[in-house]
């Protein structure tokens, strides 16, 4: 009889573990263009929005005013999650002149570059993997992560693109992230689950964001509690996979008033936390 109760008492504390291991506990953050990013919404005004509506902080855009924005969300307990910015193969530039200065600025901040790879040349593998790994330099002297975002129609558009980018570019601070979104966009969804699996050890960043299966922004970047495709499945594989790391919120071009988009998406993210 104790020997049956043991073992009934060592299954209960597996499954208690299984449970921890799947709770939604990653940090649910909401990028700038769901802010006021477009129409030039003051810094402290969006960085109040982000406050009222529960999220941990902002995906911000570019590297301009970076001590400003630093402030106003520091300032309301909040973080920049990440500064979404772009190397291109295609110029003799690279990448926008005021990123070294905007990466000294980010020192001690734990912000992420969130780095598209864009335009097209002959030798683009080449020219990404030198501009991948010259801005990770300048990043590890911050001690900054660099963060690959693969977007539909860049030269970095598919995760495979930026695992293959990152391997060549070999820099131990650089990762990938998985953006539903574009994901979505490139019609991938079949392969979800072995692109997750391929992706988990140098993933650091998700956004999502409510979707269709397929079609155009409009319908592939909705509110989180629209659309058809399964987020809660989604973010179900990501926490079974152990995905611990920031979640952001997508927001790009979603009509409607900003603050009521923001309250109900985070509303469906607290019910994705009852529920897992």
């Amino acid at each position: 009889m104790r020997r049956r109760y043991f073992r009934l008492a060592i299954g209960l504390a597996a499954l208690a573990g299984m449970a921890h291991a799947q709770k939604l506990t990653n940090p649910f953050f909401a990028f700038d263009n769901g802010t006021g990013r477009d129409e030039k919404v003051p810094l402290e005004e969006q960085a109040d929005l982000v406050k009222r509506t529960g999220y941990a902080g902002l995906g911000y855009t570019g590297t301009a005013k970076i001590p400003e924005m630093l402030q106003a969300l520091e300032s309301r307990g909040l973080k920049m999650f990440s500064t979404y910015v772009a190397v291109k193969v295609d110029g003799d530039a690279g990448y926008d002149p005021g990123l070294p200065e905007a990466i000294r600025q980010l020192k001690g901040h734990e912000t992420v570059l969130w780095l598209t790879v864009q335009g097209a040349a002959p030798d683009g593998e080449t020219r990404a993997v030198r501009w991948v790994r010259e801005v990770a330099d300048m990043a590890a002297q911050s001690g900054l992560r660099v963060v690959l975002y693969p977007h539909m129609g860049f030269f970095v558009g598919r995760i495979e693109d930026a695992l293959r980018i990152r391997k060549l570019a070999d820099r131990a601070n650089v990762g990938v992230s998985f953006n539903l979104t574009h994901f979505l966009a490139v019609k991938d969804e079949a392969n979800l689950d072995q692109r997750l699996k391929d992706a988990m050890p140098y993933l650091e960043l998700v956004s999502i964001n409510g979707a269709e299966h397929e079609g155009g922004w409009d319908r592939l970047i909705q509110p989180l509690d629209r659309g058809a495709f399964d987020v809660f499945g989604f973010l179900k594989k990501l926490a079974a996979a152990g995905y611990k790391g920031p979640i952001g919120l997508q927001c790009y071009q979603v009509p409607g008033d900003r603050e009521e988009n923001l309250k109900r998406s985070m509303a469906a993210w607290r019910k994705f936390q009852e529920r897992l």
